[in-house]
Formats: C-alpha cells, sequence, structure tokens
C-alpha cells in the first residue's frame, strides 16, 4: 500500500507525532494506534512491523487507513506510561463515565477531559478522518480486549496468537479509547495487549513472530470492509 504523511501533531515538549494515511478517500478508516502509553515498547514494535509489511505488500487491496505509530511521543522518549503532563492518555478522553478519581499515579486522567494536546490532536483527526474500526496496541498480558462491534476480529485473530478474548478486563477504564470512540463515532475499538517482554516473552522479535500471522491475515479478509461500511 502507498501512505503519505499527513500534517502531525505535537507533543508538551514539541516532538512531532507522525501520522500516515493511505492515498483513499471515504466516509470512514482503520485506524493504528501504537505508543498510547510510552513504556509500552512491544505494542509500538508489534505495529512498526506490521506498518513496514504493509508499506510493501502491492498484493493488498488499497484500504482507506491511517497509522498513528507512537502517539504518546514524550512519554515514549521518556519510557514512562505517562506522558509529559504525567497524565495518562488512555483515562483522558471525553467519555459520560469520565472522572478525576484514580487509584494510582500511572492512571491520572488529567485536570478534565481532553486537557492533553496529543488527545486534543487525535480527536481532529478523527473528526476529519472518521474511524470505522480502531486497532490500538498496547502491552500487559496477551489479550484481545474488544469494545464495540468487533468481537469477530478478536476471534479471528485469536484463532493464531491463541490470545484470550474479553469485552472486559476486569476494572474500570473511564476516559479510555474504547470507550470513547464506541461513543462519539459508534466505532469498534480492539485492544491488542502484546505480552510484557521479559515476564511473558524473551525478546520483541518473538512478540512479533507471535502475532504475524493473525495481523497479516485479517487484512487478506473481507473483514475489515465490513467494519467501515
Amino acid at each position: 500500500m502507498i501512505f503519505s504523511e499527513l500534517e502531525g501533531g505535537s507533543s508538551i515538549e514539541g516532538h512531532d507525532i507522525h501520522v500516515y494515511k493511505t492515498d483513499i478517500k471515504a466516509p470512514k478508516y482503520l485506524y493504528l494506534i501504537g505508543g498510547v502509553h510510552g513504556d509500552e515498547v512491544e505494542g509500538v514494535y508489534v505495529l512498526k512491523e506490521l506498518f513496514e509489511w504493509l508499506k510493501v505488500e502491492h498484493n493488498l487491496k488499497d484500504l482507506p487507513m491511517i497509522v498513528i505509530p507512537i502517539l504518546n511521543v514524550d512519554g515514549y522518549k521518556n519510557q514512562t506510561r505517562v506522558n509529559a503532563h504525567s497524565v495518562d492518555l488512555n483515562r483522558n478522553l471525553p467519555t459520560k463515565d469520565w472522572t478525576t478519581a484514580h487509584t494510582k499515579p500511572r492512571y491520572n486522567p488529567g485536570p478534565k477531559p481532553l486537557s492533553e494536546p496529543e488527545n486534543q490532536f487525535l480527536v481532529k483527526l478523527f473528526d476529519k478522518y472518521r474511524p470505522g474500526m480502531i486497532i490500538s496496541f498496547h502491552t500487559w498480558k496477551p489479550i484481545l480486549n474488544y469494545n464495540g462491534d468487533c468481537k469477530d476480529v478478536a476471534e479471528f485473530m485469536s484463532g493464531f496468537n491463541k490470545y484470550e478474548i474479553d469485552s472486559d478486563i476486569g476494572y474500570p477504564t473511564p476516559g479510555s479509547l474504547g470507550t470513547f470512540a464506541v461513543e462519539k463515532y459508534h466505532s469498534p475499538v480492539l485492544t491488542f495487549e502484546c505480552p510484557e517482554l521479559k515476564k511473558h516473552r524473551e525478546t520483541l522479535k518473538e512478540i512479533w513472530k507471535e502475532n504475524e500471522e493473525c495481523l497479516k491475515g485479517f487484512f487478506q479478509t473481507d473483514m475489515i470492509w465490513k467494519k467501515l461500511k
């Protein structure tokens, strides 16, 4: 596929947030997002490998797609979950259940919904290029957490990588992308939780290899087009 770089955003510390789009206009787009949490290098790596493959695989049917390799660029450079304001970007989106309450500093939702420039940029992008489905790459334990109508995608991928499938990760996530995108855009979100390096797997390459078949296979089905109608 052919991707062009769009005008990106800027982080608190002035680093560029890069974003890429296929040269197709459509009412809805598939989003691939990495690095919402800056210390989750495993998810960033898997998306990087997938993106490199998408750019050179010319046998695929062109898709309306947007890729953000690393949203929380400051956190990634500093190796912190939170951004440079010490805010968890995945608790800062304007959901109906947003709250200032949080149990640990790592879940700090910020002073108000959408207070952070990274999320402000993301929502502007969503408003301009409406999401039809979002795959957000994270790191925790091997699990495919789905919000909205994408259980079928989770089941397809789990058939290859054998990851657990669940719509509930066991604790509240107010202000999360999974809740926000479903509420505002009616877009399903698959939170693709990669296993944590050293705790679950030995190398980043090993984590990519166990997911390569399911991710490449997904792009060779018609499942995406059904989500983008």
